[in-house]
C-alpha cells in the first residue's frame, strides 16, 4: 500500500498527495493529510491522537507522538494522574 493516497474508513482521503487545510477551527494553512501532518499515530485516531490533520502551529511533537492542542493536554493531564498514583 502506498501512502500518497487511501481513504479512511470514516470516507475521508488522506495521503501526502491529498491537498486540505489545518483541521483547527478557524485556519486555513494549506497542508496535505500526510502523516507528517497528523495527530497521533494513525489516521483515524488511536489512543493517543485524534486522527485529525494539522499544521505546524497547531501540531506538537512529544511524547508519545505529535498531537494537536487538546490531545496534548489530555495526555499530559493523563500522564500526571499516573504519576500520582505510582
Amino acid at each position: 500500500m502506498g501512502y500518497a493516497y487511501y481513504v479512511l474508513p470514516d470516507g475521508r482521503e488522506a495521503g501526502y498527495g491529498v491537498n486540505a487545510t489545518c483541521d483547527h477551527e478557524g485556519c486555513s494553512a494549506e497542508i496535505d493529510r500526510g502523516i507528517a501532518y497528523l495527530c497521533g499515530r494513525n489516521p483515524g485516531g488511536d489512543e493517543f491522537g485524534c486522527g485529525d490533520y494539522f499544521c505546524d502551529e497547531h501540531l506538537f511533537m512529544g511524547e508519545p507522538c505529535q498531537l494537536c492542542e487538546p490531545c496534548l493536554d489530555r495526555w499530559i493531564a493523563e500522564s500526571k494522574e499516573a504519576a500520582d498514583e505510582a
